[in-house]
């Protein structure tokens, strides 16, 4: 039981909604909770993982943390009743996805992933594509200034970037000092404009900007502050999706919802 009223009511009786687990952390989750939070059809429960942060609460009953791996995660969709799971995590939360697309196969629930569309390159870009973090330091120079978008996990993968100078973005309170000598957080609060973008890449001297094809709108602005600058890109390819029903978009999320909850 979780003490809230909504999420221990039974699945049937005088409340038959939908009872249906989002997986949160990117803008899509948001946009998502905020659409089927006034739905009286379904109630949905969302989660986000110890890495992802949410800007502000979602308007949704909200679960962080980890759920112990495949067996935790199994015990929470019963003692919950979970009914469907919609999967709108980051493009980079390959564990959390691979396993609610396996746990769903398995016991026959719907499930859904929700994967925006990859950055390309454009007419005045530089970009290099690259698989791994560790990978990155065969496009960069020594002596470069190299700014860093990849969020904590896999931070360790850029340890071989010696004679570099690197600035780690960081959103939020760093909890822990650089771990090595050649480089310093940065915090930043988005929303972050390319204006802002640009002039801080020119303001510190930035010749190569380093992050994961994350995809959407919304994060693009260092892209367009790289392009106007003529800095190179190393982009870190995205992890191959699990092999489930897929969607781009909000509302062909929401579509498929409604196609669950309509008679």
């Amino acid at each position: 039981m979780t003490g809230d009223p909504l999420l221990d009511r039974p699945a049937t009786g005088p409340d038959s909604r939908l009872r249906l687990l989002l997986l949160a952390g990117s803008g899509e989750a948001r946009a998502l909770a905020s659409a089927l939070a006034g739905d009286p059809r379904v109630a949905v429960i969302a989660s986000l993982s110890g890495a992802a942060r949410a800007r502000a609460p979602l308007p949704v009953p909200t679960r962080s943390g980890g759920f112990g791996g495949r067996a935790g995660f199994e015990r929470f969709l019963d003692g919950e009743r979970i009914g469907a799971i919609l999967d709108a995590t980051h493009p980079f939360a390959r564990r959390i996805s691979a396993r609610s697309a396996a746990v769903a196969a398995a016991r026959g629930l719907p499930h859904l992933l929700v994967l925006r569309p990859e950055w390309a390159p454009g007419p005045g870009d530089d970009w290099v594509f690259v698989d791994r973090e560790e990978e990155a330091a065969a496009h960069i120079p020594d002596g470069a200034t190299v700014f860093l978008t990849t969020g904590r996990q896999g931070m360790e993968g850029f340890a071989n970037l010696h004679g570099r100078h690197l600035i780690f973005r960081q959103i939020g309170h760093a909890e822990a000092p650089f771990p090595w000598p050649n480089g310093e957080f940065l915090v930043s609060h988005p929303p972050i404009g390319v204006a802002d973008e640009i002039a801080l890449f020119r303001a510190r001297g930035v010749d190569v900007l380093v992050l994961r094809n994350a995809g959407g709108v919304e994060n693009r602005a260092k892209l367009e502050a790289a392009r106007a600058l003529g800095i190179r890109v190393v982009m870190l390819r995205r992890p191959p999706p699990p092999d489930c029903t897929r969607v781009e978009t909000v509302a062909d999320a929401l579509d498929w919802v409604d196609g669950l909850v309509t008679p």
